[in-house]
């Protein structure tokens, strides 16, 4: 199947091509402006990009939201999670924000939480999600992935964070593995 990518993070989009191979995945048009994610859950701002790209295009659309909700911080970063140091905020912006609000916390028990939905242009749509605990570390470590990744550490894995994994081990255990592989069934048996 054809589908526009929401996206246009090239790690994500990246990561996104890898786990939903078998999909012929294009890149959103230079002339389709980024959606506002004004939603207040992971799966309202995954929708909202997901639809209005479907709209702007007339062909299925898929977008995510990702977040990391760490159970110190009240679930925070969670839905603000690319934004959690500001607007405008590097990966490393938002690991510093994340460590700095953490200092001194004995309980660094986390998740990541994927929402990915398909949208179609005669409205209809398919969901799937994905999450994976673990833990967050003091400092982070590895140089691969991109985000969060130097500090979380999944319960599944070795010790390693997962900007110490390769792409496929980190894809084998990873909230976007989990929620693209069961996004990949949904499409599949539609």
């Amino acid at each position: 199947m054809r589908l526009v990518l929401a996206t246009a993070n090239p790690d994500k989009a990246a990561e996104i091509a890898a786990i939903l191979g078998g999909h012929e995945l294009v890149p959103r048009p230079a002339d389709v402006p980024d959606v506002d994610e004004t939603g207040d859950t992971l799966e309202e701002n995954a929708r909202l990009k997901a639809r209005a790209l479907a709209a702007a295009t007339g062909e299925p659309a898929v977008a995510d939201d990702t977040g990391l909700e760490v159970d110190a911080l009240g679930g925070e970063p969670g839905v603000r999670s690319a934004r959690y140091a500001g607007e405008g905020a590097s990966y490393a912006d938002n690991v510093r924000a994340l460590l700095r609000a953490l200092d001194g916390v004995g309980d660094r028990r986390a998740r990541f939480r994927t929402v990915a939905v398909v949208a179609f242009p005669d409205g209809g749509e398919v969901l799937a999600d994905g999450a994976v605990h673990g833990s967050i570390t003091t400092e982070p470590r590895g140089s691969g992935g991109f985000g969060y990744d130097p500090v979380f550490v999944p319960d599944e894995g070795d010790g390693r964070t997962f900007a110490e994994m390769t792409p496929a081990e980190k894809h084998a255990v990873s909230h976007r593995g989990r929620a693209f592989r069961a996004l990949a069934a949904r499409l599949a048996s539609r």
